[in-house]
């Protein structure tokens, strides 16, 4: 008898998982990204702004998202959704230095980091009544880098040089994200979500410094 129970649960366990399987769901996402970097690097920069008493500027860069994701229910609240996104990213250091006496003219001078990455999440999403929670890791695969150097004076600028960087980088990034949104009864939602890098972005793993970033996008289910 007490086989028999626990076959009959086994079995009505398969129906329960296999009911909700069917109901996988698909659908598409887009937004903007707002990025930069933290630790070793960041830090070595902000001594450098202290020494130039604020004439050089470190700030994030903004950017935008694209993919796709996959909904698969767990439970009536709780779901798991991987996902495969096009994501840019970078950081940038930037200033500028006005001449004395001559108000028009100043110089300056900006270096840019531009990368690209596919993102690839895998989170775990409590829905309650439309209003969603998630937070899981992310494997990221970097597919570019480039660094923008320019100079010029007033609005002109005078040098501008693009040096492709990808393979001094590292192309694996480990990393969690957590965020909230909210999904219409129609299938838009919208998203708010927070990266924080755990692998070194040098390839020769010599600095300590990582990826992180906000998205804010909107999405919908078919």
């Amino acid at each position: 008898m007490i086989m028999k129970n626990k076959i009959l649960l086994a079995i009505c366990s398969l129906f329960s998982v296999a009911s909700y399987a069917q109901q996988i769901t698909f659908g598409a996402g887009a937004g903007i990204t707002n990025t930069g970097m933290r630790g070793d690097a960041v830090q070595s920069m902000q001594q450098l702004l202290n020494v130039t008493n604020g004439i050089l500027k470190t700030k994030s860069v903004t950017g935008f998202y694209v993919g796709g994701f996959a909904n698969i229910p767990v439970s009536e609240n709780l779901s798991i959704e991987p996902g495969l996104y096009y994501s840019a990213k970078g950081y940038e250091l930037s200033g500028s230095y006005s001449i004395k006496g001559i108000g028009l003219l100043s110089a300056h001078a900006s270096t840019r980091l531009h990368s690209s990455y596919i993102d690839m999440p895998v989170l775990f999403k409590v829905n309650l009544n439309g209003f969603q929670v998630f937070a899981g890791p992310q494997l990221s695969y970097l597919t570019s880098a480039q660094i923008t150097t320019s100079a010029g004076v007033s609005i002109f600028n005078l040098i501008t040089n693009k040096t492709t960087v990808t393979n001094r980088l590292n192309r694996w990034d480990a990393g969690l994200t957590a965020g909230a949104g909210y999904q219409f009864s129609n299938g838009i939602r919208i998203t708010g979500s927070y990266e924080h890098g755990l692998s070194k972005v040098d390839a020769g793993q010599n600095i300590n410094t990582y990826n992180k970033g906000f998205k804010l996008g909107v999405g919908f289910t078919f």
